[in-house]
């Protein structure tokens, strides 16, 4: 069993910066794979990027490329989402979520934390 939970979210101007974090506790944390999903009012759940368990691969959502990055502290037991050049768009509840191996999509992880949310004022 994992435990997710999620914070760092909230309301900034379009432009501006956002760093999210997921804290794990249960099983070893090094052991999943990890991801961040989110859902927009009114939309299905979107892929938005992932990292494998060592963090030696990444990937990406084309629409956050170059905007977001995902990185990982095992040694903190912690996922982290750096989120730059924020749109209106991006406004959503983040979600972290972990399986045991990367993948670029939305659905069938093992665990997912609460969320958190961001809102991208215009």
């Amino acid at each position: 069993q994992v435990q997710l939970v999620e914070s760092g979210g909230g309301l900034v101007q379009a432009g501006g910066s956002l760093r999210l974090s997921c804290a794990a506790s249960g099983r070893t944390f090094s052991t999943y794979a990890m991801a961040w999903i989110r859902q927009a009012p009114g939309k299905e759940r979107e892929f938005v990027a992932a990292i494998s368990r060592s963090g030696g691969t990444t990937y990406y959502n084309d629409s956050v490329k170059g905007r977001f990055t995902i990185s990982r502290d095992n040694a903190k037991n912690t996922l982290y989402l750096q989120l730059n050049s924020l749109k209106p768009e991006d406004t959503a509840v983040y979600y972290c979520a972990a399986r045991l191996y990367i993948v670029r999509q939305s659905t069938g992880y093992d665990y997912w934390g609460q969320g958190t949310q961001v809102t991208v004022s215009s």
